[in-house]
C-alpha cells in the first residue's frame, strides 16, 4: 500500500519549485496563488518540515525541498508521457511513425499516398524528434539513419545511399571539374560537418580554405542549392526527386558512400500493433525501389 501525501500538494510544490513562485505555479495549475500557497503549506505540515524559505519577493528551496523536487518532476513527466501514449491509442488502426524531418519531406511523404491507397483503414501519423531515445513511447516505429546498433530494439535494414554535390542548373554550367568546387560556395549541414572534408578526400583534392555556408538541416541546404545560393552535398535519398525534376543537377559521380543505412526500428512489444505489419511490408517494397 502506497503512503503518499496529497497529490495536489505535490503538484503545487513541484510547479512552484520549477517556477520559483506561487504566482507562476498558479498560472500553470489554473488556480490562485493563495491556493498554491495553501496546498504547499498543508504538504509541509503533512511532511513535518518546510520545503521553501519564504522571502519577500521570491521562494528559496530548503535542502529537503531541493532533494524532493527532481524525483517529482521526473514522476510527473513520466505520467504525462504515459497519458499521451494511452490517449494516442484508438479502437481503429493508428500507426505513428517517427522520422527525421528531412527524410519525411524528401522521401517518405511523397510516397505515402501509395500506402494510404492500399490501406485506407490505417490512420498514419508522422512524428519527429525522439529526444534521447530512438523511439518515443507513443511511436509505433521509426525510420532512422545509423549503424543498426540500437540495443533493445528491432532494427531492419532498408537501404543505403551515397552523397554527391548538387546545385541549380545555371550554376552547374559553370562547374566543369571537381577542382572547381574549391572556389565555389559550398552549403553544409551543421551536424554533418565532416561530409565535405570526406568528399574532397575521396575525390583526391585538398581541403578548401573557406568553410562556406552552414544550415541546420539538409532540407534548408538543398533549398538554398535549388535557389542558386551554392553547391550542397546531397544525400541520394534526399535529392532523387529534385534531380529527376530538373531542379538540381548532380555533379561529379560516383557518390561517396555514407557508411550508414536507413533502418526500420521498433520495440519487440510493438510488433503486433495495428497497421505495423502492413507498413513494414510496404516500406520494404518501397525501399527496394529506392
Amino acid at each position: 500500500m502506497r503512503r503518499l501525501p496529497s497529490l495536489n500538494g505535490l503538484r503545487a510544490f513541484e510547479a512552484a519549485a520549477r517556477h520559483g513562485s506561487f504566482t507562476g505555479a498558479a498560472g500553470e495549475l489554473n488556480v490562485t496563488p493563495a491556493a498554491v500557497s495553501r496546498m504547499v503549506r498543508l504538504l509541509e505540515e503533512r511532511l513535518g518540515f518546510p520545503l521553501f524559505e519564504r522571502q519577500p519577493n521570491a521562494l528559496a528551496l530548503t535542502e529537503r525541498g531541493r532533494a524532493l523536487r527532481p524525483g517529482l518532476t521526473e514522476a510527473f513527466d513520466a505520467m504525462a508521457r504515459n497519458v499521451e501514449r494511452v490517449t494516442a491509442m484508438r479502437a481503429g488502426r493508428v500507426l505513428t511513425i517517427g522520422v527525421g524531418a528531412t527524410f519525411a519531406v524528401r522521401w517518405l511523404i511523397p510516397r505515402l499516398s501509395g500506402f494510404h491507397t492500399a490501406h485506407p483503414e490505417v490512420e498514419v501519423r508522422i512524428a519527429t524528434g525522439g529526444g534521447g531515445n530512438p523511439i518515443r513511447e507513443d511511436w509505433t516505429c521509426a525510420v532512422l539513419l545509423g549503424d543498426g546498433q540500437w540495443p533493445g530494439y528491432e532494427a531492419e535494414p532498408l537501404f543505403t545511399a551515397g552523397m554527391l554535390p548538387v546545385c541549380a542548373p545555371a550554376l552547374a554550367r559553370e562547374l566543369r571539374r571537381p577542382e572547381d568546387l574549391l572556389a565555389a560556395t559550398r552549403l553544409s549541414v551543421s551536424h554533418w560537418s565532416d561530409d565535405w572534408p570526406r568528399w574532397f578526400a575521396a575525390a583526391g583534392l585538398p581541403q578548401p580554405a573557406s568553410a562556406g555556408l552552414s544550415f541546420g538541416s539538409h532540407a534548408m541546404a538543398l533549398q538554398a542549392a535549388i535557389d542558386g545560393v551554392g553547391v550542397a552535398l546531397g544525400v541520394e535519398t534526399y535529392i532523387a526527386d529534385d534531380v529527376a525534376a530538373g531542379r538540381l543537377v548532380a555533379l561529379f559521380p560516383p557518390p561517396v558512400p555514407l557508411g550508414r543505412a536507413w533502418y526500420l526500428v521498433s520495440r519487440p512489444a510493438r510488433q503486433q500493433d495495428p497497421g505495423f505489419k502492413e507498413f513494414r511490408d510496404w516500406l520494404r517494397s518501397s525501399a527496394a525501389e529506392a
